[in-house]
């Protein structure tokens, strides 16, 4: 299992939210750019960024400057979220210089979308599927749906997605430990679509139940930024526990 250190982006800085709600938003650095360099010497394959302004506007507010910085200091690849509505979001991102586009309210409200992308950037479109209490939420977490995440999923690796990004919302930023459980069902009911999981790892051995669940990777932010442990640890304890 592959470990992908998170940047989130909130006017420019670096922050971390607790169950994406905005005015929970702490700030971790004023240079985020600065971080993917301590990220590669830990031996991080890919860097995971979302653009939080992006996301709670819906594209009219954005962070690509910062994103563009990000990208140009690193030769890890890297996937960003946030507001990715569109083709045309699509291509703006890629022509930044990322590898992976992250798409999640598409993916309910226009579908078409994920798949005209999956087609136009083959095994460059992850969809994140982020989940409260089972079922789907779009538009920033805002808006409930009563789409399952195993459902969604399912649609969308069928697509021809690159990744599914699955998130428990309310473990999100809250270090409680990630949704097992979820997790494994969701590796099992898509593969070979690998999963990426994402939310509430607090500690090492959270790292050691994920890889059991068959997730391909593992997004981690606020126990890296509260040094809980580093990423060269997760990273050691992802290739031990994967043998």
């Amino acid at each position: 299992m592959l470990i992908f250190p998170a940047i989130d982006l909130l006017g420019g800085k670096a922050v971390r939210l607790r169950q994406g709600q905005r005015d929970t938003a702490t700030i971790y650095s004023e240079r985020p750019w600065e971080l993917v360099a301590a990220f590669a010497a830990a031996g991080a394959p890919r860097v995971h960024v979302v653009d939080l302004d992006a996301a709670f506007s819906g594209g009219a507010e954005h962070n690509r400057a910062t994103i563009g910085r990000i990208i140009e200091a690193t030769t890890l690849d890297v996937e960003i979220g946030g507001g990715v509505r569109s083709l045309d979001d699509c291509q703006r991102l890629f022509d930044l210089g990322a590898k992976f586009a992250v798409l999640g309210t598409a993916a309910i409200k226009t579908p078409e979308i994920v798949d005209a992308a999956c087609a136009r950037f083959p095994r460059r479109i992850i969809v994140a599927v982020d989940a409260r209490e089972g079922n789907v939420s779009v538009e920033a977490w805002q808006e409930d749906t009563a789409s399952s995440a195993l459902e969604i999923g399912e649609v969308v690796a069928r697509a021809g997605a690159a990744a599914v990004l699955y998130t428990d919302i309310g473990r999100d930023g809250m270090r409680t430990g990630p949704n097992l459980e979820a997790t494994a069902r969701l590796a099992r009911r898509i593969t070979p679509c690998p999963v990426i999981a994402s939310g509430g790892i607090a500690t090492l051995h959270d790292i050691d139940e994920t890889v059991k669940t068959g997730a391909f990777a593992v997004v981690i932010g606020k126990a890296i930024y509260e040094k809980a442990f580093t990423v060269e640890d997760a990273i050691k304890r992802a290739f031990v526990r994967g043998l």
